[in-house]
């Protein structure tokens, strides 16, 4: 590869200088190794760090895990082979604060020469503003989403109740003339008429089964785009929208994501509506703990099956609800509907996976649920 030339001496150094002052977005160059070379005005801002307390440090201390344990070999992996995964292409994923909280971010990497040196230019947006804003927008979205569902659920309601009326009347009807031929002593004529109308009764009872079973069939007959996706891709994606805010919160965020658990055949806008609802429902379950541990692991099962563990620190699961915890409109939190874990139910299942939830190892709750390995589609 041929290594351009570029300018040197006071003039470039004060001009590289003004940059790093004015740049908007945060600016951080690191040679070959890793190791910071420049730190902008607006990096020193986003990361709470000086320029002179990171200069000569391995950038992967502004990573969370597990990005910080693998920053080095995908560097080695790049200058290697020469195969990009984020330089010149750009990402969403997480940085780390000074004070150990997490942001989403947005980055972009680009590669120069300083003569024979190679050096990297990462320019980082802090998305937390546009992540709150799109928050705010989904809740909008989510009530006026309720609105509707509550007056497409009193339509569902009426035409139900019309519907069925007819065939539950006439099961009424024909079991209250069986009931009143039976009380005197019945003749074989009485008999027989008691058999016929119990014979339309349960003719009655099977019609009025059809039509719930066709409004189920109806409800439920989605189709998914499953594709081979990568789950910590999909987890730095949910993490974040449903981690925005958590600074606040002081929550602190654990990741522990197996490298061979990483691939997996699902939809995905389908599983990061699991992974959001799960994970704010954990931050929610925390808000009155004085310990706000959240941990997100991922590992391999048998059976072709990923893991994904989200455990918190909250206060547990009630024992009243826990048994129908995944059944529609049954929540454990003041304001909830209880939808939101029947869907997650639905989502994982359709996947042809599961999900449960156990009592966490620091007295909170973990939800576990699986999906199929993607390593057989790659």
């Amino acid at each position: 590869m041929d290594q351009p030339s570029s300018e040197q001496g006071p003039e470039a150094e004060a001009h590289l200088r003004s940059i790093l002052a004015t740049v908007p977005d945060a600016m951080v160059v690191i040679d070959e190794h890793g190791s910071i070379l420049s730190f902008s005005a607006a990096a020193e801002k986003m990361f709470d760090y000086r320029e002179d307390e990171v200069v000569g440090r391995n950038v992967k201390m502004l990573m969370p895990s597990p990005d910080r344990e693998r920053h080095d070999q995908y560097l080695t992996n790049y200058l290697t082979t020469g195969k990009r995964k984020i330089i010149g292409i750009g990402r969403v994923t997480t940085g780390l604060h000074r004070d150990g909280s997490t942001f989403p971010m947005e980055l972009s990497v680009g590669e120069a020469w300083l003569g024979k040196r190679r050096i990297f230019t990462g320019f980082i947006r802090d998305l937390t503003e546009r992540q709150e804003t799109l928050l705010r927008l989904q809740d909008l979205q989510s009530e006026l989403a309720h609105v509707g569902r509550v007056s497409e659920m009193g339509t569902l309601a009426s035409s139900l109740a019309h519907e069925l009326n007819q065939p539950l009347t006439a099961v009424a009807t024909y079991c209250e003339s069986a009931r009143d031929l039976l009380e005197n002593d019945p003749d074989a004529e009485t008999l027989a008429m008691v058999r016929e109308a119990l014979d339309e009764a349960a003719e009655q009872a099977v019609r009025a089964g059809q039509i719930v079973r066709r409004l189920r069939d109806f409800m439920s007959n989605g189709e998914m785009e499953r594709r081979v996706e990568s789950l910590q891709r999909l987890m730095n994606e949910a993490n974040a929208l449903a981690l925005v805010g958590s600074r606040e919160h002081g929550i602190d965020v654990q990741l522990s994501l197996d490298p061979r658990a990483d691939l997996v055949f699902v939809d995905r806008i389908q599983v990061q509506q699991v992974l959001v609802n799960l994970i704010r429902n954990a931050i929610d379950a925390m808000m009155d703990s004085t310990v706000r541990c959240l941990a997100i692991r991922t590992s391999r099962e048998a059976d072709d099956l990923v893991r994904v563990t989200i455990e918190d620190t909250g206060s547990g699961i009630n024992e009243a609800v826990a048994p129908q915890l995944f059944q529609p409109f049954v929540t454990s939190k003041q304001n909830g509907m209880g939808i939101g874990l029947s869907i997650c139910r639905t989502i994982v299942e359709a996947h042809g996976g599961r999900i449960w939830f156990e009592q966490g190892s620091n007295g909170g709750t973990a939800f576990h649920f699986t999906l199929p390995s993607g390593d057989t589609k790659a």
